[in-house]
């Protein structure tokens, strides 16, 4: 089947750019120039940087031309990344990041939810109960990182200081939020998927609809056994993101 010529002079544009005849911050020629040099229409050429565009490697703005975007850098999620600091003023964010407080910004709104049926099992409760569903979006200094939902049992938190937004970002994050309720949290679980974005993802994380996102879904169990926090979906840029695990075997 005979490749789209937009796509071949999109593939051919993606090689230039990874070889480093352009590079980050580079301008593209302009399209008259590209329409001679590919010896195409302008309306193919605008599809090819369309292209680009959607999957993140190129950014166009008004009178300013098309430029390659530069591409942020890669960050490791850590497995111990839950791990309690004494006196570290930080969050699992923070230290995915390796971004100090001042570099860490939040946007927070919080409201009052039943559980539907997806999270009422991810709870192991009654679909209805009553949720405290946080909805966040991570700064690493001004770039959108992450974004993320996260509910909390009502009857944990009413009244209490974690309920209140203003006391968002919480050092040490939802453990220790759920440490100043008296709940011990034993065990962290992380299921995860990838997926493109949606046109929300997309345009929260400042990044092309043909940018893939790492999806993935935690949850907070007590020493109880009783599921204290659902976090449904988090959502990061899945080509910066690495998530590393470390299995420690007790013999051969």
């Amino acid at each position: 089947m005979t490749q789209p010529e937009y796509q071949r002079i999109a593939a051919d544009l993606r090689r230039r750019i990874s070889s480093g005849e352009f590079g980050p911050g580079d301008k593209l020629p302009i399209l008259p120039a590209l329409c001679d040099e590919y010896g195409v229409s302008e309306a193919t050429i605008r599809n090819a940087l369309g292209l680009l565009r959607n999957e993140g490697v190129v950014e166009s703005r008004a009178r300013a031309g098309t430029r390659v975007r530069p591409r942020p850098p890669v960050h490791r999620m850590a497995a111990d990344r839950y791990r309690a600091q004494n006196g570290a003023k930080a969050t699992p964010f923070t230290r995915d990041q390796g971004i100090g407080w001042s570099e860490y910004r939040l946007e927070k709104r919080f409201e009052q939810v039943r559980a539907d049926p997806e999270v009422a099992v991810l709870f192991e409760c009654e679909p209805g109960e009553r949720l405290l569903a946080r909805h966040f979006v991570f700064y690493d200094s001004d770039t959108p990182t992450q974004m993320s939902t996260s509910y909390l049992r009502w009857s944990d938190v009413a009244g209490t200081p974690v309920a209140d937004p203003i006391n968002e970002p919480w050092p040490g994050g939802t453990r220790a939020q759920l440490s100043s309720l008296g709940i011990t949290v034993s065990r962290i679980t992380e299921s995860f998927t990838c997926a493109m974005p949606t046109t929300d993802e997309a345009a929260t994380l400042r990044i092309g609809t043909g940018v893939p996102v790492l999806r993935y879904t935690r949850r907070h169990i007590a020493d109880t056994g009783r599921v204290v926090e659902v976090a449904h979906p988090i959502v990061r840029r899945g080509d910066t993101t690495v998530v590393d695990f470390v299995i420690d075997l007790d013999g051969p």
